[in-house]
């Protein structure tokens, strides 16, 4: 039972920090266009933006379990199978991506206004206000943003093993489901529990340091 817990363990930071990465790779450049084309944005395009939110808001309304069930061919497509942490990486990137999105847009409209009005009073254009201006003014906000989107991941990888997605999840349906092992089930549950806790503080600790205004 340790070793399927180790392995369990392993296969859940796989399926999370892959993950993540994925999600922000797709998420953190949406999420600037979001905040870039809003009404009151550096290069405003209404349509634009409407357009985008609208899809990150039906990504994000879907339920992570029914979604995960309506990948299944488009999973089986990507990755040959539909079981399998690496087969989960590909619901929770798609679930993941619009959530990741919201919280870069939300970490940029944070942005005191006076910081952008000074960069465009010395007549600095759009794409030095976003990447030179509002990009590492929002940092810490997107380090924070960033820890608890891994977080929520980390939950979504838990859901997928009701679907043979792997993982931690994947051993409590089993074990702790399946066969009323209510002894390993609380094991798993702290396990995860000891994983939020540090993924918390390890986004607080680097936000904290990459904070220039502190």
């Amino acid at each position: 039972m340790v070793e399927l817990i180790l392995a369990g363990l392993w296969e859940t930071l796989y399926m999370t920090l892959i993950s993540a990465g994925l999600s922000y790779v797709i998420g953190l450049p949406l999420g600037m266009i979001l905040a870039a084309t809003d009404r009151n944005g550096v290069c405003p395009l209404p349509v634009l933006n409407a357009v985008l939110g609208f899809i990150v808001n039906v990504l994000r309304s879907i339920p992570f379990l029914l979604l995960m069930i309506a990948l299944f061919g488009f999973t089986k497509f990507i990755v040959g199978t539909n079981i399998g942490s690496t087969a989960a990486i590909v619901p929770l990137v798609v679930s993941a991506a619009p959530f990741v999105a919201r919280m870069t847009e939300s970490s940029f409209k944070e942005v005191d206004p006076g910081v952008i009005e000074a960069a465009r009073s010395m007549g600095a254009p759009s794409r030095t206000i976003l990447f030179k201006v509002l990009l590492p003014e929002a940092k810490p906000s997107l380090i924070m943003g960033a820890a608890v989107s891994t977080i929520t991941i980390l939950g979504y990888s838990a859901m997928a093993g009701i679907c043979g997605g792997g993982g931690l999840g994947d051993i409590a349906i089993r074990y702790g489901y399946y066969r009323y092992d209510t002894g390993t089930m609380w094991i798993l549950i702290l396990i995860l529990v000891i994983l939020v806790q540090i993924l918390q503080e390890i986004g607080m600790k680097i936000a904290k340091i990459t904070d220039n205004r502190i």
